[in-house]
């Protein structure tokens, strides 16, 4: 189960790719965060650290 970042809530404050462990968040071309599901170890780090909750669980 990975994690999806919300394009619609992201703010772009990279807060999330700071804390990722598995390094599995990146820029968009807009300035947004993506999150690379083939990286992604599913721990919830980035989910709870989002200052905005523009990142859940993909079920």
């Amino acid at each position: 189960m990975a994690y999806k970042i919300d394009q619609t809530k992201c703010i772009g404050c990279h807060t999330c790719m700071g804390v990722c462990p598995a390094m599995a968040i990146g820029d968009s071309p807009d300035g947004k965060c993506v999150i690379d599901p083939t990286k992604c170890m599913s721990c919830g780090t980035c989910a709870a650290m989002c200052p905005v909750s523009a990142i859940a669980a993909e079920h």
